[in-house]
């Protein structure tokens, strides 16, 4: 059994939910009963992050790369999206929902589902779960410069206004944390336009586990790598011990 350090809790987790189409495969079965196992997944996860005390999951849902997979393919994830934004896995653990992407591309009916579902969530408070549904990193930094190039066009701000601090206040993630653990499931270690902005100083997590078979103990592992690691932020080793430890008294005893 993994012991983890209950002080040391990633705040927030951001998730590329990889394999759900590989592990059907190996099933024998198609690539929607992957989906399917996949927001079984979902739930584990959802449940056990809001017991660690994780306050943002933040979960790769649907790029706007996937609008080229097979219309079949497409419309099968469009609906599951409907069928498993459930009351439950919400109000059973306290936890508010949020989405972020190009939204105005799904379906009118998958636009208002996410719209009722944040509007019953919003009070929830133990954990908010952000789903990146139609969303790639690349479309929010584009959408971010437009929007501060019209501000600049239009008198509202100066060019030198513009700094990292005004380019996060336009991204889509604006309301939460830049995540402090990226997890990609299924063997593959690269980003895939997901939050490139916000994962700078993220810690990155790679495991051959398809999404599907992604538990608990998955979970727990990538944590305690976490755990294990020194977050520096562009500091010297030394520095960061130094500021982690309590102030030690000069052999005069004097401060």
């Amino acid at each position: 059994m993994i012991k983890l350090d209950t002080t040391n809790i990633p705040q927030h987790i951001a998730i590329i939910m990889d394999g759900n189409g590989r592990w059907a495969a190996e099933q024998g079965k198609p690539r929607s009963y992957g989906h399917q196992a996949g927001v079984d997944a979902v739930r584990r996860i959802t449940s056990e992050c809001t017991r660690l005390g994780v306050k943002y999951l933040t979960l790769y849902t649907f790029s706007t790369e996937n609008w080229n997979r097979p219309a079949t393919e497409v419309a099968a994830l469009m609906g599951l999206v409907l069928t498993s934004l459930e009351d439950e896995i919400f109000m059973k653990n306290n936890v508010r929902f949020q989405v972020i992407g190009d939204i105005e591309r799904l379906p009118k009916e998958v636009q208002q589902k996410l719209q009722e579902t944040m509007e019953h969530t919003a009070n929830n408070s133990a954990m908010t779960m952000v789903v990146a549904l139609s969303y790639s990193s690349r479309w929010e930094i584009v959408k971010a410069t437009q929007e501060i190039a019209a501000d600049l066009a239009a008198g509202k701000i100066v060019a030198t206004d513009i700094n990292e601090q005004l380019i996060s206040e336009h991204m889509t993630t604006s309301f939460m944390p830049d995540p402090d653990l990226l997890i990609r499931t299924g063997g593959e270690q690269r980003i895939s336009n997901y939050l490139l902005w916000q994962i700078a100083y993220s810690e990155l997590y790679f495991c051959d586990t398809f999404w599907p078979d992604f538990d608990e103990e998955g979970l727990h592992k990538a944590i305690a790598d976490y755990q294990r690691r020194q977050r520096r932020f562009g500091k010297t080793e030394a520095q960061v011990e130094a500021e982690q430890s309590p102030s030690q008294p000069s052999p005069s005893g004097r401060a």
